[in-house]
């Protein structure tokens, strides 16, 4: 058994703003975020484009969700479908954040995401200070927001997914005396917040298939399993988190990465492989840009809906640390053609990882032209800096599987 008192409890707010670009954009155009019938679509140009966010009566009367397509929404003249406004959003997500601060210290707000926030309460009531955020955030934004609250990060977290945002408060606490009655009976798997489709289908396997299955399943089985990723599992099932709000980023645990959803699907090897050196190019300008190489290359491919979903995530350690672009793609083809299985792909995502500074880098015998590789690299940095990120361009983003021109236009991803 696990003995709570020897754990921080704290009171830990995880605040979630409702449909939050759905809701933005309604309030532009002057509706009511909660009845009007608004999504939010990567490009209103493209049938095939994913919708980023739908308005809650849109999903409930239409059954159109974030991931749906914009050809599955229907021809109804009450649906509006715009464009993604994201400076707006980001500012808004800003102003919001400022908002928080009204409650509580800076030190005590970790911004999870765009839409996302952990509040550290301190000694405050933390249920009458989601009540009063939530009052402040709809009279002074028009937004709705819901509140898990928790003992520590995960347990509030926890509360806000799988609870609070089906209650009539849109508030929910959970405390580690919850945990059985609460916690233990999720499944399957994936509901719970850290695991994947993937861990879900390993811990099946073992035949773990509720939390509460996980919780009891000896420590020192998943650690032989699954590594410290095991022991991170047994403790979280059991609500335990020693996460701290604004605690400092560990050395190594900085990583750079980008992933894209695909405007259609991919079927072709050369094609595939097209976006991919794209992809790697943006990853390893994004490394040069903080002066930092990486050893460990990750590659994530997933399928599309006509192949069930899927996909792999695979990952290679080199042994001298880079940021060349095309050090990183022979990386990724290398995984892509050994693990690839011939199947419709949607997604690609690509990560450096293992990361440290970009100086008095050792120079191998056998690959003599690095330097040069690497200097060519931050003068392409340089010309996209100054003329647009569509300045210079590899020849494969000019063929009809490129990206990278279309995306030039973009802001996070999606239009400004």
């Amino acid at each position: 058994m696990i003995d709570y008192s020897q754990f921080p409890r704290k009171n830990i707010l995880c605040v979630d703003m409702k449909s939050f670009y759905a809701s933005v954009s309604a309030v532009t155009m002057g509706l009511n975020p909660l009845t009007c019938y608004l999504a939010v679509v990567g490009n209103t140009d493209r049938q095939g484009s994913v919708v980023l966010a739908a308005s809650p009566a849109l999903k409930k009367d239409f059954g159109i969700k974030t991931g749906s397509r914009l050809f599955e929404i229907p021809e109804d003249p009450r649906i509006h479908i715009v464009n993604p406004q994201m400076k707006l959003f980001i500012r808004v997500s800003t102003e919001i954040t400022k908002l928080f601060y009204r409650f509580v210290p800076e030190k005590c707000v970790h911004t999870y995401s765009i839409d996302e926030s952990f509040l550290d309460a301190g000694k405050e009531d933390p249920e009458e200070m989601a009540k009063a955020i939530q009052s402040s955030m709809w009279r002074e934004f028009g937004l709705m927001c819901t509140v898990g609250i928790g003992d520590n990060m995960l347990l509030s977290k926890l509360a806000l997914d799988l609870e609070s945002k089906k209650t009539k408060s849109g508030i929910a606490r959970w405390r580690y005396e919850d945990v059985p009655n609460k916690l233990w009976k999720v499944h399957p798997l994936s509901k719970m917040w850290g695991i994947g489709g993937r861990m879900e289908r390993n811990l099946n396997r073992m035949g773990i298939s509720t939390v509460g299955q996980l919780a009891k399943f000896p420590l020192e089985l998943l650690e032989k399993k699954f590594g410290i990723m095991g022991n991170q599992l047994y403790y979280h099932a059991h609500g335990i988190d020693l996460s701290e709000i604004g605690a400092p980023l560990m050395q190594g645990q900085i990583s750079f990465g980008k992933s894209q959803i695909l405007l259609r699907d991919y079927t072709r090897r050369e094609e595939i492989k097209a976006v991919l050196l794209e992809i790697c190019e943006e990853v390893a300008r994004r490394a040069r840009t903080h002066n930092k190489v990486g050893r460990t290359i990750s590659l994530g491919i997933g399928y599309s809906k006509d192949e069930l979903g899927g996909g792999f995530h695979r990952a290679k350690t080199i042994d001298l640390p880079t940021n060349i672009t095309m050090d990183i793609y022979r990386c990724c083809l290398m995984l892509f053609n050994k693990f690839y299985s011939d199947k419709t792909v949607r997604s690609i995502s690509v990560t450096l990882s293992n990361i440290e500074d970009d100086v008095n880098q050792q120079l191998s015998l056998f690959e003599v032209d690095n330097e040069k590789r690497r200097k060519l690299g931050f003068v392409m940095d340089g010309i996209r800096s100054k003329y647009g990120s569509n300045a210079i361009l590899r020849a494969v983003s000019y063929t009809p599987a490129g990206t990278a021109i279309h995306r030039a236009g973009l802001t996070g991803g999606h239009k400004s």
